[in-house]
């Protein structure tokens, strides 16, 4: 089992367990999403605005974005500990290793930080 600082829930496990529920709560969004654009006869920007203006849809929202933020940053930890390491890479790898985990690290937050203010924004 997998445990480092850098982890999000310290262990292997628990990053596979978040990483599925994380996927099932955007298939979840995904598929309630495709089923009211499809079940609506005609689309306007009022009627779009109008349905991201509900508090049930931002907070629905909010949770997707902060989902697919845990499922981002647990597959690009993946990929960094498995793939940039010093045993492969030589004594540039943890360097390498460090520089795209806080890489990683600032685009999900500004992503987060940008979802937020759209969502919530005036």
């Amino acid at each position: 089992m997998v445990t480092q600082v850098t982890s999000f829930s310290r262990n292997g496990v628990g990053d596979w367990y978040l990483q599925r529920m994380s996927s099932i709560i955007i298939a979840i969004y995904t598929v309630l999403l495709v089923g009211i654009i499809v079940m609506t006869p005609e689309w306007s920007f009022e009627r779009w605005a109008g349905l991201f203006d509900s508090t049930l849809m931002k907070i629905a929202t909010l949770l997707v974005i902060l989902a697919t933020c845990v499922h981002a940053w647990i597959g690009m930890w993946t990929i960094g500990t498995d793939y940039l390491r010093a045993r492969t890479m030589g004594p540039i790898g943890d360097t390498l290793r460090s520089i795209y985990q806080l890489v990683c690290v600032l685009a999900i937050l500004s992503y987060l930080i940008w979802g937020i203010q759209i969502l919530w924004g005036n």
